[in-house]
């Protein structure tokens, strides 16, 4: 940094929310203002000595950071919810504005007292697009790039009074471009020119993003160390024996700011943490060593032995067990210079093309692994990211049995906060590079068939999110792009960079004397896909062979031509949410429910009003294909019975495209990603909660579908399967079949005989014959239920509803006034962020035929009829028809998962415990 002006102890009233600075890192998330750059007379010079904002007051705002420029404006409530109705529409575009408009200064202070042998680094983990940064009259100039961290030494130019004043001016993408009449997937494609995300331009699932994202988006700090600093330390593990023998391979990078010899000890030390909060130290080890003044070293440690450590395993195939891994740096006549942790996880990750299917198969810790799971946009557009809400999504996700997200390559380069709750809930991820096929050369228009200008930063933004991401144990492969493969020559460097290790190419166990040890690799553990429809995925040859994304009829997912390549990386359908989120989301004429028109071929199509069209509403039918799903149930009234009919059709549908895909594992497919799980603004199409975090029917039939133990009846086959997903085999189990009709009579019954389900594979077990029987009802109910012969304990359980060929359900409409006889029990525990709620629901009226699993479900659940709901974790900040009461009634249709969580910040920390007791 180069000294332009003295600075001035200044505190202008900035005490008060001035964040005081630590050895160690300090995060500077809170006291930051804002301004319009063209509204603020002073130079980043001026701002940081002389002339430092006062406060909030005009030009000046409250900021968001991390966050954008419109999250700020927001925040002030300067511009309209752009996720409510079409208030986006009444936001200035940049493409309008000009860049000025959206180039912003940021501002805050912090307090740092250096003592002798310390630095101090400023550290911005992502900016978009380029800025300006000035500390106490000093102007530092941060390069362009979404995807990069920006670490500024700035010891030399702390005040020696210890109050320090920030000011960065922050600029938009080079290239916002505009959003045509029509919209379009990325807009004009303008922004595949810059290294940045190109959702913000607009998607046919997204509205544009009016200031492209602009803003200090991700984690600002300043680290304060010794002489020596940890950098970018790589670990990896290596696997011998059949997992009995592991090596953990550490490469530190260690940086010697002062002018002398660092005479340095380098100590590593892993725990793992025991029941009952008891933590063990598996290994601590020190090594001495020397580092020049004024340089950078990689220093690799002597590989850890571990004889049969915990694996870490993904979701529904084992426990996802971690180890705290501590690097310190201590030096001679300074004392603890630096230190670094990281939760790691050993596991092995293997990906191959698979002879049989043609699709690409995984494999952990020796295991195959069948590919369920969804693609990932952004917890929210605006970038409001949060460890708060990334722990929902993706606990939402593993309570669904979710096994992989892909993190598709139009939206970001995801945080190591998404990864920390992925490795902690078993999630796989697929990352993506920041390459579209619509942006990067295979849109309409054609575009950018070069992909971005500036193939060099491309290049480096990659490598350093590989730095960032690697020693998650989530993290399964890179992928080059979404759709379309890099350019030439970055394709060819990723494929340099990231090319696998010897260790993880072949089975051989052992390094050569000349072989770098594999921690010495920028990854070396993951493979890199050119494209994601390359190489295994789709038809593996790059053609558009991903999809359908519309409503479907449930059986057409069994059939042997609806999809026919291994592993399906996009495919996609309805997603309306529950009636509360339109009120909440949209004014009244969003209220209104589409015109059902009825063709002359007896095809309904859904004519949405315009707050939907613009929320990128996906209708229910599909006129000369697929008959609407909603109108099966009946005509919709209202909003209500139009939200709670499609509730009902996105149950069915998704569990039937999971199960589907399920019955031909291993023998047709390898996996199936679902596009997508969730939105990022409040879209109508595609998701299994909403942007509030309210789960759509569709979350529980993923729930159920992908267990992995399953009970499923094939909708085109009518064959009962059981499909056993784990490593281990099922014996001595039978499936208990029941139809049961509308007025609560069993017409139908049987037990199957004794049945053996290998592991890893699917076993027809009997055809459903009733629909054929003389006597069989339009309308029914069919149960399933896989249980253990031995004690009755039910493995799995799976609820139908049904029609016979050519009818409809509208006989349950004569039933929806009936009430049964129902008793909740809730236990609640509000207290600091959270409620703690313990529902017990029981049935009053007086059971029918004994069947398998009841009397062992009563003993253990607590009386006659009697289901423990389980415990959930719920915030205070809900909306105003979704009380707890409402949520509770709401759920009665589909059950809750054991420990399943929901975080949000409360409005008041209450502290009192509430008993309802509620009956039906």
């Amino acid at each position: 940094m180069d000294a332009l002006i003295a600075p001035m102890d200044c505190e202008r009233g900035l005490g008060e929310r001035r964040t005081s600075v630590g050895m160690g890192k300090t995060k500077l998330d809170s006291g930051w203002l804002a301004a319009r750059s063209g509204e603020v007379a002073a130079t980043g010079v001026q701002l940081t000595t002389t002339h430092p904002p006062t406060g909030p007051s005009a030009p000046w705002m409250e900021a968001v950071v991390p966050g954008t420029v419109l999250g700020t404006l927001l925040k002030n409530n300067l511009v309209p919810d752009p996720f409510y109705g079409l208030n986006n529409e009444a936001i200035i575009d940049i493409s309008n504005s000009g860049r000025e408009y959206y180039t912003f200064w940021f501002f805050t202070t912090f307090e740092c007292k250096m003592t002798a042998n310390q630095h101090v680094h400023l550290n911005f983990r992502a900016i978009n697009y380029s800025a300006e940064v000035y500390l106490n009259g000093h102007k530092e100039i941060l390069p362009k790039g979404m995807f990069r961290r920006h670490s500024l030494d700035i010891t030399d130019i702390l005040t020696p009074s210890g109050i320090n004043m920030l000011a960065v001016l922050v600029h938009p993408p080079d290239h916002p471009g505009s959003i045509p009449p029509q919209g379009g997937q990325g807009g004009d494609h303008e922004i595949g020119k810059d290294v940045a995300a190109h959702y913000v331009e607009g998607w046919d699932w997204m509205t544009p993003i009016r200031d492209r994202n602009t803003g200090i988006w991700d984690e600002v700090s300043v680290q304060v160390t010794g002489p020596v600093k940890i950098t970018d330390p790589h670990l990896v593990s290596s696997f011998f024996d059949g997992f009995k023998r592991v090596y953990l391979h550490t490469t530190v990078g260690l940086e010697n700011r002062s002018s002398r010899l660092a005479e340095c000890s380098l100590s590593l030390r892993v725990t793992t943490e025991l029941e009952g909060n008891i933590c063990l130290v598996e290994h601590l080890q020190s090594y001495e060593l020397q580092i020049p003044p004024g340089t950078h070293i990689q220093f690799t440690l002597p590989p850890l032995f571990f004889y049969k450590p915990r694996l870490w395993w993904p979701n529904g195939m084992g426990k996802q067990s971690l180890y705290d891994v501590g690097i310190t740096v201590d030096v001679k006549g300074s004392g603890e210079s630096d230190s670094w942790n990281h939760w790691f996880g050993f596991r092995k990750i293997e990906s191959l093309i698979d002879d049989v299917t043609g699709g690409r198969l995984f494999k952990v810790n020796g295991e195959p692994v069948f590919i369920r799971g969804g693609n990932w946009i952004s917890s929210d557009g605006l970038l409001r990211l949060s460890k708060k809400r990334y722990m929902t999504d993706i606990k939402f996700h593993a309570d669904m049995n979710f096994n992989m997200l892909r993190c598709w390559g139009g939206g970001i380069a995801e945080r190591p906060e998404f990864y920390e709750c992925c490795d902690m809930y078993g999630l796989l991820v697929w990352q993506e590079f920041w390459i579209t096929g619509d942006v990067d050369g295979r849109g309409v228009p054609i575009s950018n068939p070069d992909g971005p200008l500036d193939h060099n930063l491309f290049i480096l933004c990659a490598r350093d999110t590989v730095k960032l991401l690697r020693n998650h144990a989530s993290l399964a492969l890179w992928v080059g792009g979404n759709e379309q493969i890099p350019p030439k020559d970055i394709n060819e460097t990723l494929k340099s960079d990231l090319k696998l290790h010897p260790l993880f190419q072949t089975t051989v166990e052992g390094l050569s004397d000349n072989t770098k040890d594999p921690s010495q690799y920028l990854d070396g553990t993951r493979v890199y896909i050119q494209g994601s429809l390359w190489d295994g995925f789709a038809d593996g040859k790059g053609d558009f062979t991903d999809g359908p994304y519309e409503i479907q009829n449930p059986e057409d997912f069994f059939k042997d031509n609806f999809y026919p390549y291994g592993f399906n990386p996009e495919v996609g359908s309805v997603g309306m949410p529950i009636a509360a989120t339109i009120r909440a989301t949209m004014p009244s004429e969003g209220w209104l429910i589409p015109i059902f028109s009825k063709g002359p071929d007896g095809y309904i199509e859904e004519i949405p009003n315009p707050i939907w069209e613009y929320h990128k509403y996906i209708p229910y039918s599909k006129p000369g294909k697929v008959h609407d799903q909603i109108e099966l149930y009946g005509h919709p009234k209202n909003l209500d019975d139009f939200c709670d009919k499609a509730q009902l059709v996105n149950y069915v549908q998704y569990r039937a495209l999971l199960e589907g895909w399920t019955s031909r594992m291993w023998t047709k497919y390898t996996g199936v990603l679902i596009w997508k799980t969730q939105n990022p603004w409040t879209g109508l199409r595609g998701q299994f909660y909403d942007h509030l975090h309210d789960q759509t029917a569709g979350f529980f039939g993923c729930r159920c579908a992908a267990e992995p133990i399953h009970v499923q009846l094939n909708l085109a086959s009518y064959f009962i399967e059981v499909v056993n997903t784990t490593s281990a085999g099922l014996s001595n189990v039978a499936v208990e079949v029941s139809v049961w009709d509308l007025d609560g009579s069993c017409p139908f019954y049987k037990v199957t005989e004794k049945i053996l389900v290998p592991p890893k594979k699917v076993v027809e077990v009997v055809k459903m014959k009733y629909p054929n029987s003389k006597n069989a009802q339009p309308v029914y109910f069919l149960l399933l239920k896989l249980f253990r012969l031995s004690d009755s304990s039910i493995l799995s359980r799976n609820f139908y509803w049904l029609h016979l060929p050519g009818k409809d359900f509208k006989l349950l409409e004569l039933h929806r006034k009936k009430r049964m006889p129902l008793k909740i029990t809730s236990e609640v525990l509000i207290s600091g962020p959270t409620y703690e709620v313990n529902m017990q629901l029981k049935n009053l009226s007086k059971s029918s035929r004994s069947l398998i699993g009841n009397e062992m479900d009563n003993r253990k659940e607590g009386g006659e009829n009697c289901i423990n709901l389980g415990r959930s974790i719920i915030g205070s900040e809900e909306k105003e028809s979704s009380s707890i009461l409402r949520r509770i009634s709401r759920g009665l249709g589909f059950s809750r998962p054991q420990n399943f969580s929901r975080y949000t910040n409360p409005s008041s920390p209450l502290h009192r415990q509430l008993f309802l007791s509620c009956s039906w």
